[in-house]
């Protein structure tokens, strides 16, 4: 008579392609909670709608990425700790993967000028990217006008960033500026 685990080796194989898929499939983010939420619930696998909402919003609290939390959540959920880790090992495999095909690729290439100068026209976009999101950040803030405090923070945060100082010392004190301004 054997130890009855709660699992079967069939659930761990559904577990595992599941997290394969998902994370083949989408990249991180609402894809992939889209994504997962068709595998697990749409098709009434492993879990109810109650438990993908709660795990979804458990994941969200927590440091660190959804889309792994969610995966141990729901391994731990429907197969206990084993569970747990193979959705956790299919979740991070395939960028594993492509991260270790991409470094072994760019080791290889490095040195070759073509690469250094696709950087540098990479440059300007990311840089206007940046400043796009800022201005996105800047829009939605602000009601009607910049106010003092806004135009304040802002200028403090330039002066901080011009004399080098760690950008999250720079956040934090921000941040807790904000508290007692606004």
């Amino acid at each position: 008579m054997g130890l009855d685990t709660g699992y079967s080796l069939d659930q761990l194989l559904q577990l595992f392609w599941m997290f394969l898929k998902v994370n083949l499939l989408s990249t991180s983010g609402a894809a992939s909670t889209g994504l997962l939420y068709k595998e697990t619930v749409g098709l009434g696998r492993f879990l109810t709608e109650e438990q993908f909402v709660q795990a979804v919003g458990l994941a969200t609290l927590l440091p660190g990425s959804d889309a792994l939390q969610l995966a141990m959540f729901v391994g731990f959920t429907v197969a206990g700790i084993p569970g747990g880790l193979i959705s956790l090992f299919a979740a991070i495999l395939p960028p594993t993967i492509l991260m270790f095909g991409l470094v072994s690729i760019l080791h290889r290439i490095q040195r070759q000028a073509w690469v250094s100068r696709f950087v540098e026209g990479l440059t300007p976009a990311v840089a206007v990217l940046i400043l796009t999101v800022a201005w996105k950040v800047v829009k939605s803030g602000v009601n009607d006008e910049l106010d003092w405090r806004f135009v304040g923070l802002g200028i403090a945060s330039l002066i901080a960033y011009l004399f080098e100082l760690p950008a999250p010392l720079v956040v934090l004190i921000c941040g807790l500026i904000g508290t007692f301004l606004y």
